[in-house]
């Protein structure tokens, strides 16, 4: 039934379906939300930081108040940080200033704060933290460089995962944190995905309610999911400083077909024993979505679609990933 259901649907009767769900104007508010990052530190990193976040790549557009967003402050005077819309402090310094700075005395703002020590003679080794902080915890970072692609690697996804709800703002305004918004954006989006084909998996595997709602139900999921990654390419349209539109959705139909592969991706999963069906359909909808995810990403950092060398290697990879997924939750399944 859902391999039939699937077919029956043309991709602009999908998308006519999809948009009355829509809500443009979300997007909107989100790329407009107001957000501060707290600085102090070592003077020459700080500035160093804001050149890194604010360097805008060519024919890039970044908002006006983009520098406004980047604010130093004084431990000593905290009671002059003032505002709902700060999100974390960021501290920088040099091997053993974490020690004697008074970080203490910024734990009663009740935001994160990532201490970062930059030390060229760290080595690979080093541990960084596994989490991003807690409100008033500190939690020390040791990179060798302070350079974008050091900050990449923990820092800029940790500061992400504490700013809930201003990815977009902060992307649209940081184009050095853009790659990490769209991926934060991409795995949320993909958990939503998941969750909505897991739901409608546990209907279709109820006798008799699955094959009255069956069809429903299948028909539910693919135009569910295909708003999440249609909303999912418009908020990295706006990350990357596009203002959010359907009409930009035709623009990226090369990609909302490969995302649509999730119905392939059906069938490749289709000789699983039944009881598996809330697993795969949350796998097929995980990797689908983070296709879509990734091609929009790479079509804004590069400025062109990938070539299909590329979208088959990156097809490829999710779905050995949905099958390990899938055979996992199925074993789990059996086990118990």
């Amino acid at each position: 039934m859902t391999n039939i259901k699937a077919v029956t649907i043309g991709a602009t009767d999908l998308l006519t379906l999809v948009r009355k769900g829509v809500n443009v104007s979300k997007v909107h508010v989100e790329a407009r939300k107001p957000f501060r990052f707290l600085l102090c530190g070592d003077p020459g990193f700080v500035a160093a930081f804001r050149s890194i976040v604010l360097a805008v790549p060519d024919d890039a557009v970044v908002p006006d108040d983009a520098a406004s967003t980047i604010e130093t402050i004084d431990p000593e005077r905290r009671e002059t940080i003032l505002g709902p819309d700060a999100r974390c402090v960021i501290f920088f310094g040099r091997p053993g200033d974490v020690a004697g700075a008074r970080l203490d005395l910024l734990r009663a703002l009740k935001l994160p704060i990532f201490a970062i020590t930059v030390d060229p003679a760290v080595n690979a080794a080093t541990v960084q933290p596994l989490a991003a902080p807690l409100p008033s915890v500190v939690a020390e970072y040791t990179i060798a460089r302070l350079d974008r692609e050091s900050l990449r690697g923990r820092v800029f996804p940790h500061i992400i995962d504490r700013c809930k709800g201003a990815e977009v703002a902060i992307g649209r305004r940081l184009p050095a944190m853009r790659e990490t918004v769209a991926a934060k954006l991409t795995r949320d989006a993909a958990s939503s995905a998941l969750k909505l084909a897991a739901a409608s998996a546990v209907v279709e595997n109820v006798p008799f309610l699955g094959i009255v709602m069956g069809a429903v139900t299948t028909a539910g999921d693919l135009v569910g999911i295909t708003g999440i990654q249609i909303v999912l390419m418009m908020q990295i349209g706006a990350t990357y400083g596009k203002d959010p539109d359907m009409s930009q959705i035709w623009e990226l139909l090369p990609i909302v077909g490969g995302g649509l592969g999730w119905r392939a991706l059906s069938r490749e999963l289709s000789g699983f024993i039944p009881v598996a069906g809330i697993a795969i359909k949350g796998a097929i909808a995980y990797a689908g979505t983070i296709v879509v995810g990734e091609g929009v990403g790479f079509f804004y950092e590069h400025g062109r679609h990938m070539t299909s060398a590329q979208a088959t290697v990156l097809y490829d990879e999710k779905k050995r990933s949905a099958l390990s997924f899938a055979r996992d939750m199925v074993g789990r399944l059996r086990k118990r």
